[in-house]
């Protein structure tokens, strides 16, 4: 890896903490699209998960009080199911196929959730639960981006921000490990080597990033941050069906 290299990983790794830590999300949507065009689909996405994972596991003692673990326990049981599944395909089609195959779902499950906003599920209902746990596990292992289904679920049931934001922490600390082992299970070399001063960057850049996050929550609203959590699902699809096109035509 290049001095140049680590320096724009890093870069990114601030601003996707600071993103996670005030809406609960938005580390994978931000890095994944650029850190498959530095390492390549396969890698890439492997090391967004790991890094996913730091730093959900930084951001969870800040929360702790307010997950809600009734939601978690059901949407990370059927996430788990995704994320294996979603391991072993990624394996089976190209990086280019995954990448259309994952922007249009997140972008359709957006926009339904959007146009069903004046509408409202209960968050009691179990169907939509286990269906959002499994699309994002299965998005998770993927592309790197589990975020957006979950996101779609919590505007269709209004589910209360911080409570949504506190939750996200162990189930994308679940879905996550669930998605590293599994890949490295079937595909032990897919890690990109990586320098131990590397790693130690990372966990200050996930440090700086939560704090920058924390100072940027004293200054927006809930509603504020909520469209913020939307517009982030919507350009990490984007971003991830433009590239699987491009590679697909090209």
């Amino acid at each position: 890896m290049t001095l140049a290299t680590a320096i724009l990983i890093i870069g990114l790794v601030v601003v996707g903490s600071a993103a996670q830590r005030m809406a609960g999300l938005g580390f994978a949507l931000l890095v994944a699209p650029f850190m498959t065009l530095l390492l390549g689909a396969h890698s890439g996405v492997l090391l967004v998960n790991v890094l996913g994972v730091i730093s959900s596991v930084l951001i969870l003692p800040r929360v702790w009080r307010s997950v809600d673990w009734s939601m978690f326990r059901w949407l990370g049981a059927f996430a788990v199911v995704g994320a294996v599944l979603g391991s072993w395909l990624a394996l089976q089609f190209s990086p280019a196929v995954m990448a259309v195959a994952v922007g249009v779902i997140v972008i359709v499950a957006l926009g339904a959730s959007l146009v069903l906003s004046g509408n409202r599920f209960a968050t009691d209902l179990r169907s939509p639960r286990a269906a959002a746990g499994f699309l994002s596990g299965l998005t998770n292992s993927l592309a790197g981006v589990g975020g957006p289904a979950v996101s779609a679920y919590a505007v269709l049931t209004r589910w209360n921000q911080t409570a949504f934001a506190a939750t996200l922490q162990p189930y994308f600390i679940l879905t996550g490990g669930v998605s590293v082992v599994t890949k490295l299970l079937l595909d032990p070399v897919a890690l990109p080597r990586m320098e131990w001063w590397f790693w130690v960057l990372v966990f200050v850049s996930v440090i700086g990033g939560i704090v920058l996050g924390e100072r940027l929550l004293r200054v927006v609203t809930p509603a504020q941050v909520r469209r913020f959590v939307i517009l982030l699902a919507f350009a990490g699809a984007t971003a991830s069906l433009i590239r699987g096109i491009v590679d697909l035509v090209g």
